[in-house]
């Protein structure tokens, strides 16, 4: 049976796409839960109606061996992970079991991703952001979470950081895990300067080259819809990296499937993205200009990827920024900008290690 709310109509001219794009929210069901068949621990997945009757699928993730009483388990302060833009709660398989070890884990798909609902978004990049962040407090109420550590990878660390603005009681630890949209926008060196002879790092990959091609006519990943049957080819084009950070888990198209299918529904919180968007990779409020707003005693841990194209150093700019606040910058050798995924063991050992701080 189809759940309620999982499908919304296509509009206009393009309301034939649905029946020719090879997707549908059960295809996205049953590749999520084959991946969620890897988890050893006990998952709860569900979806948590919100007061407005959007839907955000939600898992629970707890130990089945914890060294700890489960009274203690139960009391110690949740994780909870926040993905980003295009992903989903399956992108944190490898990392799900480690986290879980000694406190609750929760994951969701944000508003307008994944399985969640696909409400419309204002095109005014406040609204839009203030849309998802009050969808994460409403989740928060709605599931009963007092108070939490609070982890965002790109996207969902620069929502993450909103939220922990806006309601500094409930995070007790943020974890930013090579956040999107915190630098202004940089101006092009001029000719002679010192900028011109700096060592550049590494430019944004080819896919996200690809989605720039065509984000200021359509929503980003409108290519991936509009290439029909070709769709789940073309997320293996851009993105075979996908493959092999996941290969101890799966030796086939098992990630980029589900990558296809959480991308090819209806527009939703991708339309709320490139409303906070002037291209991709530069915010139209960058956090950078907000962080001063965090309560100074919050602790803050900004996570990058050592070969990641998001600039680490905005990580220091942000400690400079806070001053004498907890402000820790940790570059992981060996990643690139999906972290969690190129080197899981050493990522969960850093999280855990801050979370085992945090109780």
């Amino acid at each position: 049976m189809q759940d309620e709310n999982e499908f919304e109509p296509s509009s206009g001219n393009w309301s034939w796409w649905p029946s020719w794009r090879p997707t549908s929210m059960s295809l996205l069901k049953s590749a999520e839960a084959k991946i969620l068949a890897c988890i050893r621990n006990e998952v709860w997945s569900r979806f948590v109606t919100l007061p407005n009757q959007n839907r955000i699928w939600t898992l629970t993730v707890t130990s089945r061996t914890a060294h700890k009483p489960s009274n203690q388990v139960a009391s110690c302060t949740p994780l909870v992970m926040v993905h980003g833009f295009g992903g989903g709660v399956g992108l944190w398989i490898q990392n799900l079991d480690a986290l879980s070890s000694s406190r609750p884990v929760y994951a969701f798909d944000l508003l307008g991703f994944g399985r969640s609902s696909r409400p419309p978004f204002p095109a005014d990049a406040s609204l839009a952001e203030e849309q998802f962040v009050s969808s994460i407090e409403q989740w928060r109420q709605t599931v009963g979470v007092e108070r939490m550590i609070l982890l965002g990878h790109s996207l969902g660390g620069y929502l993450a950081t909103s939220y922990s603005i806006q309601h500094p009681e409930r995070v007790a630890h943020l974890i930013l895990v090579d956040p999107w949209g915190f630098p202004e926008r940089a101006q092009p060196p001029s000719e002679g300067s010192s900028q011109s002879l700096e060592v550049k790092r590494p430019g944004p990959p080819r896919w996200v080259k690809a989605v720039a091609s065509v984000f200021s006519l359509f929503n980003p990943l409108a290519i991936i819809r509009a290439a029909g049957p070709w769709g789940p080819g073309l997320v293996n084009r851009f993105r075979p990296d996908f493959k092999s950070k996941f290969e101890d888990f799966f030796d086939d198209n098992t990630m980029s499937e589900y990558l296809y299918h959480c991308n090819a529904q209806t527009p939703s919180g991708e339309v709320g993205f490139r409303a906070m968007t002037e291209s991709l990779g530069w915010a139209k409020r960058p956090m950078v200009q907000r962080v001063t707003l965090l309560t100074p005693s919050m602790p803050v841990t900004m996570l990058y990827g050592a070969r990641s194209w998001v600039d680490s150093s905005t990580g220091k700019h942000v400690a400079a920024l806070r001053g004498h606040s907890p402000t820790r910058v940790l570059l992981i050798d060996d990643a690139s900008h999906h972290v969690y995924a190129d080197q899981p063991e050493e990522f969960n050992r850093v999280v855990v290690n801050i979370c085992n701080n945090v109780d």
